[in-house]
């Protein structure tokens, strides 16, 4: 099979990074991305601006590849999702050239002539991906590897406290948004209510409290499952990233100000459609009443469905790579830096596959975009046979980079990190 390409699923962050060790490595590379465009998920938060600085966005093997064509990687400040697009991963995208295919949507994969049923000569057998393009044309790639970079961000969690969608929540899916507003403009004057303890619950109530402040007769209600809101803002001076602190800091003024309403303990279990709007109602009975808007942020989770026919060992909370999830369990609140970000720990019972970048910590809110390009740095050193480079741990983070809060409902998380705060998706962004 050393003929054959690797596959990479989805032209994201680490996607990419992963064609370009592979490439540098002398890799046939193929890279596989539903999108028209490279990281077409970032592009639809692409408003939000990241509070990672440039040098901690991009990838070494992708700055040595850009660097011989003139590119310049940025060498501060904290770009938005569309910078981020503009200045570093669309060049990478042209770098890799005819590699990268777009409008292809993975249905399926597989091994070539054998269902998950099949033991006989599994690991020989090379992989078939399974795609559909734009118009519809079906069609299949042979590979000697398959990484799943494909990320988390078509599937948002329900805002329904339970996991599945609340009473009336897909009745009422015209009022409901699962992303970070852009223009909020329309709602001036309206009751808006925001659900979710991470970032991009943050910076939604952060953008809706500049139009409260500026439109009166706007309300904005920020709904929190968690009894204890310590931490939804930060680590003020204990955390090592001071544009995560400066958003935390800014969400308790808006508070302190009485500009949004904080409402804790609040798990979602009805939503009732009325004259005057929604009733959000609490599994304890309590109800917001009058909601024009809901976003509910509540973070996302992956979906395996395309790897159904492939024998992948998922923990069963997280739905994270089983070798990682005990590092990355927002309920034992893992802190400092992580370990098991190698091709080992990433490994699957199927060879030679690996799920990479924010699809790898499953439903875990710590992903960090340093993290999945020390992941994909690691796979593309093991699969073409460097062993040693695939071992070592290249990874160095900031000491509260990964920090979780406590996974219970109302206790505040203890652990090495001062006030820790949950990252979102992305390189510790916030959408």
């Amino acid at each position: 099979m050393s003929e054959l390409p690797v596959v990479v699923i989805g032209a994201g962050p680490q996607g990419l990074a992963a064609a370009a060790h592979l490439v540098e490595r002398g890799e046939n590379v193929v890279v596989v991305e539903r999108g028209h465009e490279p990281a077409s998920a970032i592009a639809e938060w692409g408003h939000v601006r990241l509070f990672s600085a440039w040098p901690e966005l991009t990838d070494a093997a992708s700055r040595r590849l850009l660097e011989p064509t003139g590119w310049r990687a940025p060498a501060s400040g904290y770009p938005t999702g569309a910078e981020w697009i503009r200045e570093y991963l669309a060049p990478l995208a042209d770098a890799l050239g005819e590699r990268v295919r777009y409008a292809t949507t993975v249905t399926g994969v597989a091994r070539q002539g054998g269902d998950k049923v099949v033991d006989g000569g599994r690991r020989s057998r090379p992989f078939v991906v399974h795609t559909v393009g734009a118009a519809g044309d079906e069609a299949r790639i042979i590979a000697r590897a398959v990484v799943d970079a494909s990320g988390t961000w078509g599937l948002p969690n329900p805002a329904g406290a339970d996991g599945f969608r609340a009473l009336g929540e897909t009745a009422a899916a015209d009022l409901i948004s699962y992303r970070i507003p852009a223009d909020v403009s329309e709602l001036a004057g309206s009751h808006v209510v925001v659900i979710g303890a991470g970032h991009s619950a943050t910076h939604a109530v952060l953008r809706l409290s500049e139009l409260a402040r500026r439109s009166p007769g706007t309300r904005v209600t920020w709904l929190l499952r968690r009894g204890n809101a310590a931490n939804v803002f930060g680590g003020g001076a204990g955390d090592e990233l001071p544009e995560r602190a400066a958003l935390g800091s800014r969400a308790r003024k808006v508070i302190d100000d009485g500009v949004v309403d904080l409402v804790r303990g609040f798990r979602v279990a009805e939503f009732r459609q009325g004259a005057d709007g929604l009733t959000v109602v609490a599994e304890d009975g309590r109800e917001v009443p009058a909601v024009g808007r809901v976003f509910a942020l509540t973070g996302f989770r992956p979906d395996t469905g395309m790897l159904r026919e492939l024998r992948i060992d998922l923990d069963p909370a997280l739905e994270a790579v089983a070798g990682i999830a005990s590092e990355i369990d927002p309920n034992i609140h893992s802190c400092g830096s992580v370990s098991a970000t190698g091709a080992r720990a990433l490994a699957h019972p199927e060879h030679a596959l690996f799920i990479v970048g924010a699809k790898s910590y499953g439903r875990a809110p710590t992903f960090l975009a340093l993290t999945g390009y020390e992941q994909v740095r690691s796979v593309a050193a093991h699969l073409v046979g460097d062993h040693d480079a695939a071992a070592r741990n290249e990874l160095t983070l900031p000491e509260t980079g990964v920090c979780g809060g406590s996974g219970g409902f109302d206790e505040t998380a203890a652990g090495c990190c001062a006030a820790p705060a949950l990252l979102q998706i992305g390189a510790r962004s916030a959408s």
